[in-house]
């Protein structure tokens, strides 16, 4: 009991001391994601492949939000978002950071700590997430929904951002240079706002650390995916069997589509369990599948062989 005792006061009292740090240590991060098996970045998070960063383009919202209520996950996504460029999907692995009011006080703590842990003592304290991006990575921020003066990056940063990820930025918050960075090609944002002035009194408290963007709970290391309808945050560890599943899903769809246009069968054979002659349909149509898919042949039979409904 007593050694149970003084494990669990130095887990807590490591947590603490990491607390108090800017960033998060990669053993923290790694805690978080505990059920993350594969590759990770230097700093702790998840690596999900690029390869199912760009399979996941190709999923839906709603396929997205369902698979992930399926598992528990409900408070995932948020709406109502100004987007610099609407139309365009973004995914990619998550970086956060925290802002929160300043207070002289916490502003002169924030400074010397990041002074210790070697951040850039030039410029503003608010390019300290950025300094960290790598190629992939979505630059997500709770700036508490401040508008005016609340302004996490500009033009300048927001090429330096992209010049970093390829990527684009989340920003429960708000930007400037909205006319300016929508030049910037391939650059994205979701914000709640934006306006000309410059940022003022806000403190980033946490990078790499859980943070709130609305609605939700997110991680560093999740897999944000981001359209016109809104903006999901995927636990790293479900991305493989989403995107596998979600590809499963909209095949069926596309083929019961297509089955019933053309009227071969009672709606409800195509449109429910299927019977041995229709999967062999499917199997057929599947063979002569004229788009590129990462759905094998193997992984048809496997999900032909389940009991499922629909």
């Amino acid at each position: 009991m007593k050694s149970t005792l003084v494990i669990f006061l130095m887990i807590v009292s490591g947590m603490w001391v990491q607390a108090q740090n800017i960033g998060a240590s990669p053993d923290y991060v790694k805690a978080l994601t505990s059920k993350w098996e594969g590759e990770r970045s230097a700093d702790g998070r998840p690596k999900v492949s690029d390869d199912f960063l760009e399979r996941l383009h190709n999923c839906t919202l709603e396929q997205i939000w369902g698979y992930l209520g399926r598992k528990g996950f409900n408070n995932q996504v948020e709406k109502d978002w100004v987007i610099l460029k609407p139309g365009e999907t973004m995914v990619g692995r998550v970086v956060t950071a925290q802002f929160m009011p300043t207070r002289p006080d916490l502003d002169t703590y924030i400074r010397a700590q990041g002074k210790s842990e070697g951040r850039n003592q030039k410029g503003g304290i608010n390019i300290w997430p950025i300094d960290i991006l790598t190629k992939g990575d979505i630059y997500v921020a709770d700036g508490y929904g401040k508008v005016k003066n609340g302004t996490l990056i500009g033009s300048s940063l927001g090429n330096a951002i992209y010049g970093k990820t390829g990527k684009g930025v989340i920003f429960y918050g708000s930007i400037r240079d909205m006319q300016e960075l929508k030049d910037t090609d391939g650059f994205n944002a979701w914000v709640k706002g934006h306006d000309p002035s410059y940022i003022k009194d806000m403190t980033p408290t946490a990078i790499n650390a859980p943070i709130r963007i609305g609605e939700v709970t997110v991680f560093p290391g999740d897999v944000a995916f981001a359209n016109e309808y809104g903006v999901v945050f995927v636990p790293a560890y479900l991305v493989v069997d989403l995107v596998t599943e979600s590809e499963m899903v909209g095949l069926r769809d596309e083929f019961e589509r297509y089955m019933l246009q053309l009227g071969k069968y009672p709606s409800g054979e195509v449109h429910g369990d299927w019977s041995d002659k229709i999967k062999d349909e499917f199997r057929a149509w599947f063979a002569k599948y004229p788009k590129k898919t990462a759905i094998t042949s193997k992984e048809i039979e496997a999900y032909l062989a389940k009991k499922e409904g629909h």
